[in-house]
């Protein structure tokens, strides 16, 4: 066998992921306010890159440069390139994409500039207002239950010694306020003292608001507050102490049975436990809530509906008039100028790509969803990934991209885009399906119409759900309640 070297020709096609490519996938994916996180981050690094007030429609729907001030209103349409050429933007999915036909670096961007106009610059201060309260008044802080429980140490006045020992015991407290790990005995060989001296100063803090706090259990945590109104008697507390899961149960006639008491004492005793709470330190939790700003409004108007991108809160992104001048300077400096006005422009194409590409997904969406956008969620249809994709000739990655934490404000509520996409449950009387969302419902009101007494077994949904035409299996209505946080029959039953 010979060994030879030859030119070989070979005709192939390959995937090319261009930085361009990358960052359009990469703002896809984003939710709203990551996009607008990353936005102001590029605003930062990019100084040719500025927050316009005026939109399209303000300086001229005709006028290119003004369409390209306007940032993320209109679309952007690249200046005239010397070959008149203009280069098409790739479309993100996952079967093909195409890199640039034409390089940037062919626009002519000194006769750009030369010909740019834009409107001034938005003063970089704001004028002041009587009215608005001062900055002193609009700083707040939500007070932790560290916060509160340190204040009320310092209040107390305690030696040197023991306010060492409570500052360790609240450092260590949980989101519930309860002193679980380290164990008590750490905590006193850390502040050098003994671990009775250690107890006498956590049954000190046992004292404080809220009570029940400083607990190292369930059951402690409920004696305490049990103590604390005056309700300690010997039924109550054997209850807590030795029947806790036959009350998480409402096993009642157990506890009766052990305990060799009637059962109306039972009952009155549970009632009382009932009052108590598990959870002392939720009233003080220091998480934010989490607010959602809808990506697209849809909207009705006749029999058809309409969908609107929400650009409010989004910088309204243009290119600076500071640098017009400077790119007649030395090299460098057109050189560095050039490279931030091709950055600026593939962020505003790319974020404009983002933009009509989740209108497209919704528009499919309601294609597909219609009845539930007129009816609500119990006619909420089964839908897949693979189904939107072929409608409007995309890959499922990128339509998975796309509905991934961006939200549609639709007549029915707020919803997350991945809302809509769902299994499907086959119904008896046809070969129809429901969608499993549809189902949840249906199973979350016939609990809510349920005998608080006599709740519903999950059998017993079974065979409603199966006159309703919905043939399910008895593990998949368990399944499905405990998604929606309910509790068991046992666990809901009510006896008083």
């Amino acid at each position: 066998m010979s060994i030879e070297i030859k030119q070989v020709h070979k005709l192939s096609q390959q995937l090319v992921m261009t930085p361009q490519l990358q960052q359009a996938i990469k703002l896809l994916q984003l939710s709203r306010m990551e996009l607008v996180d990353l936005v102001r981050e590029e605003m930062m690094e990019n100084p040719i890159l500025e927050d316009g007030e005026n939109t399209a429609q303000e300086l001229g729907k005709d006028d290119p440069d003004a369409r390209m001030e306007a940032g993320l209103q209109g679309e952007t349409e690249l200046p005239a390139a010397s070959n008149e050429t203009r280069d098409n933007t790739a479309e993100v999915t996952g079967n093909d994409s195409t890199a640039e036909s034409q390089a940037v670096n062919e626009i002519d961007w000194e006769n750009y500039i030369e010909s740019y106009s834009s409107s001034p610059s938005t003063p970089s201060y704001k004028p002041s207002n009587d009215e608005l309260p001062s900055l002193e008044s609009t700083l707040t802080k939500k007070t932790s239950l560290e916060d509160h429980l340190v204040w009320q140490l310092r209040m107390s006045n305690w030696p040197h010694d023991e306010e060492n020992v409570g500052m360790l015991i609240i450092g260590n407290l949980d989101n519930d306020g309860y002193l679980k790990e380290p164990p008590l005995a750490d905590i006193a060989d850390e502040a050098q003292v003994p671990t009775e001296f250690a107890q006498m100063v956590l049954t000190k803090l046992q004292g404080f608001d809220p009570v029940g706090v400083c607990a190292r259990s369930l059951s402690e945590c409920l004696l305490i507050q049990a103590r604390h109104i005056g309700a300690d008697d010997d039924i109550l507390v054997k209850m807590i102490t030795e029947h806790l899961s036959n009350l998480e149960k409402k096993n009642y006639q157990a506890i009766a049975r052990d305990l060799k008491e009637p059962i109306e004492e039972i009952y009155e005793a549970a009632k009382v436990i009932m009052t108590l709470n598990p959870k002392p330190g939720h009233e003080y939790s220091t998480e934010e809530p989490h607010y959602i700003t809808p990506d697209v409004y849809v909207h009705k108007v006749g029999d058809k509906f309409f969908v609107v991108p929400n650009d409010d809160g989004l910088p309204k992104l243009k290119i600076s008039s500071f640098y017009k001048t400077a790119l007649g300077g030395n090299g460098k400096a057109k050189e560095y100028i050039q490279d931030k006005l091709r950055s600026a422009q593939w962020l505003i194409r790319s974020i404009q790509q983002r933009q009509r590409t989740i209108v497209k997904v919704t528009e499919s969406i309601i294609k597909f969803q219609r009845e539930f956008f007129e009816k609500g969620i119990a006619h909420l249809k089964p839908l897949i990934l693979r189904e939107v994709a072929e409608d409007i000739n995309m890959h499922e990655s990128t339509i998975s991209r796309v509905t991934t934490n961006k939200y549609v404000h639709t007549p029915q509520g707020i919803f997350e885009l991945k809302f809509f996409f769902n299994s499907g449950i086959r119904l008896t009387t046809d070969d129809d399906k429901l969608a499993s969302e549809a189902v949840k419902t249906k199973i979350k009101q016939l609990i809510a119409t349920e005998d608080q007494r006599h709740p519903f077994s999950d059998q017993k949904i079974v065979e409603l759900l199966r006159e309703q035409t919905i043939d399910i299996a008895r593990r998949t209505v368990a399944k499905y309640r405990e998604q929606l946080g309910i509790l068991s029959s046992s666990k809901r039953k009510q006896l008083f």
